[in-house]
């Protein structure tokens, strides 16, 4: 009696990644489609573990990617979801977005892009006011550097230059764009792209704009937002988040697969948002890599299925083709007994 082929995908996340990632659901709905999902262990060499015909991850550091080469040469028919070095251009808030510019994707009546942005490396470049030629307050201040720590996390929302006091280069200042309080996540899996609305800062009037004493408010995500008078339930019911119409799901595709192929990632969300000034217009703020997937809805059977797509590719030798093509759900065992 022939054996059932098994499919099996080891992960090496860090713990909370782990935590939140590797739930019983999405094992179990894995496993009775012939997908094994299985723990790599960080104690112990990665080439000498397995056999594993993927590998995930989301862990970073020279001696990993060390590990994942040696893997690689051990095993060339193995798949490594992503490889280190598309991962690492997400890394850097600058070199994240330039790919947005790279893009070649028309649309009959919407237009994307990115805000103006100037990366700035020093205290002295910060409080030069020419460097900021073509850049207005208020801006954005992020970390340059985009790992997923708690500390890249940290943002500020600047109103005027007595802001710029509290920042510590190397940032990236963003120009500030009012969106009417809401930004677009689009979740990249494989071939599945999905766009979810969330809260974000609210729009800033001229008068805050002038007016503001503090210079800066501080907050950790734009979708996560520090609690003060601007941001509590109310505010967010007055501007009918509800009623937000979402962008044309058409566009969004089109941008994610542009996204996918510049970057050569099949895991990782963009943030989008619509500029007030035109309602046709659409700015990318931000990429990353191997989001919060469990926040979605149904995100084991879309996980799983992307699993499926990477069997189906493998046994058929396309593997540069994951991701690429939108996919049917697929059981995994249908691909053929050993």
């Amino acid at each position: 009696m022939a054996e059932e082929r098994r499919f099996g995908v080891g992960y090496a996340l860090a713990p909370k990644k782990q935590q939140s990632f590797i739930q019983d659901s999405l094992v179990e709905l894995a496993r009775s489609r012939g997908v094994d999902l299985v723990r790599i262990d960080t104690e112990k060499e990665l080439a000498d573990q397995g056999p594993f015909d993927c590998v995930l991850h989301k862990l970073y550091g020279q001696d990993w990617r060390r590990q994942l080469e040696a893997f690689r040469v051990k095993n060339p028919n193995a798949v490594i979801v992503d490889s280190p070095e598309a991962i690492e251009r997400l890394h850097n808030r600058i070199s994240m977005l330039q790919v947005v510019s790279e893009l070649k994707i028309e649309h009959e009546s919407n237009t994307f892009g990115i805000p103006k942005q100037i990366v700035i490396y020093d205290k002295e470049t910060l409080f030069d006011r020419q460097a900021w030629e073509g850049l207005k307050f208020p801006v954005i201040a992020k970390p340059l550097v985009a790992d997923g720590s708690a500390k890249s996390h940290k943002m500020a929302l600047v109103f005027n230059h007595d802001g710029l006091n509290n920042l510590k280069p190397p940032i990236v200042l963003q120009e500030f764009v009012n969106h009417g309080g809401v930004i677009f996540k689009v979740y990249v899996v494989g071939g599945y792209v999905k766009c979810v609305k969330r809260k974000s800062l609210p729009d800033v009037s001229e008068e805050e704009k002038l007016g503001s004493l503090e210079g800066l408010l501080s907050f950790s995500q734009v979708s996560n937002l520090a609690t003060n008078e601007r941001t509590d339930d109310k505010y967010y019911k007055m501007m009918h988040l509800d009623d937000t119409e979402m962008p044309p799901q058409s566009f969004i595709t089109d941008i994610a697969r542009g996204l996918q192929r510049g970057l050569k990632l099949n895991l990782f969300n963009f943030d989008v948002i619509r500029d007030a000034r035109f309602g046709n217009r659409y700015l990318i703020i931000d990429i990353n890599y191997f989001p919060g997937y469990a926040k979605m809805p149904g995100y084991e059977t879309i996980l799983t299925d992307f699993f499926c797509d990477i069997v189906q590719k493998k046994e058929e030798g396309e593997v540069e083709k994951i991701g690429l093509e939108s996919y049917e759900a697929l059981s995994c065992d249908k691909l053929g007994k050993l």
